[in-house]
């Protein structure tokens, strides 16, 4: 699929990194079409043709919703992969990035792009912020996330609470001069975030609620993915551009 003309059409572009959510797909649309009152399209990314997802995205397109669109990941399998094929598809303009297990509260997607039109490069979906909360998931996992935003924060002075969310709002033009070297998981968003800040670009947040999925497995690994996301981490505390 060509790049998007999003830019031009003032729409958001949604990158949804997906592994078997063929269950919860049905769900992600509706929430999309209720929340998202931004005009938008959806890129599907997958590994494997075999993807429960793909079906349910397709009967979508069939439905002539073409709003959404199948994405087979051509760079490498796994999460890094699919994120870096799914920024091959848009230009520029707003990029979200969400995942596929309905753990992102969308109700606060136009707001994100609100941030975005008045120049912020990185828009942070906050659990760790006044407002903010989390429900669920992993007791090491949630205690190492908010120890590293929160510590980023205080520590560092990066202008967001939750640097290590996944749920995030990019510059898609600023992504595409990026040069990215995560090769692992969603670490893929740290090393973004704190290049953004390193190089002086403007970093916004808005307070959200993160729900641990309900359907499906996570491919959240946490100890195989630590130490990319120490590296970027430490990374941080080097000097800012002047």
């Amino acid at each position: 699929m060509a790049k998007s003309d999003s830019a031009a059409l003032k729409k958001l572009s949604i990158v949804v990194p997906v592994y078997n959510e063929g269950e919860n797909f049905p769900a992600l649309r509706a929430a999309v079409l209720k929340h998202v009152r931004t005009p938008f399209e959806v890129f599907v990314v997958y590994d494997f043709d075999e993807d429960t997802t793909v079906p349910a995205v397709q009967r979508a397109i069939n439905e002539g919703d073409t709003r959404f669109h199948l994405v087979k990941n051509c760079i490498a399998r796994g999460v890094v992969g699919a994120l870096r094929t799914g920024f091959q598809q848009v230009c520029s303009g707003p990029l979200l990035v969400m995942m596929g297990d309905l753990s992102d509260d969308l109700v606060i997607v136009d707001q994100m792009v609100a941030h975005h039109a008045q120049g912020a490069k990185v828009v942070v979906a906050s659990r760790y912020m006044k407002g903010g909360q989390q429900i669920g998931g992993p007791f090491l996992k949630r205690t190492l996330s908010r120890c590293a935003g929160l510590s980023l924060h205080y520590l560092r002075g990066l202008p967001i609470h939750d640097a290590t969310n996944s749920f995030k709002l990019y510059d898609a033009a600023m992504l595409n001069s990026l040069t990215l070297e995560s090769q692992a998981g969603f670490a893929l968003s740290l090393e973004i975030t704190v290049k953004v800040f390193l190089a002086g670009g403007q970093l916004a947040e808005v307070p959200t609620t993160w729900r641990d999925r309900t359907a499906g497995a996570s491919r959240f690994r946490l100890f195989q993915w630590l130490p990319s996301y120490l590296h970027w981490y430490f990374h941080a505390f080097r000097p800012r551009a002047s």
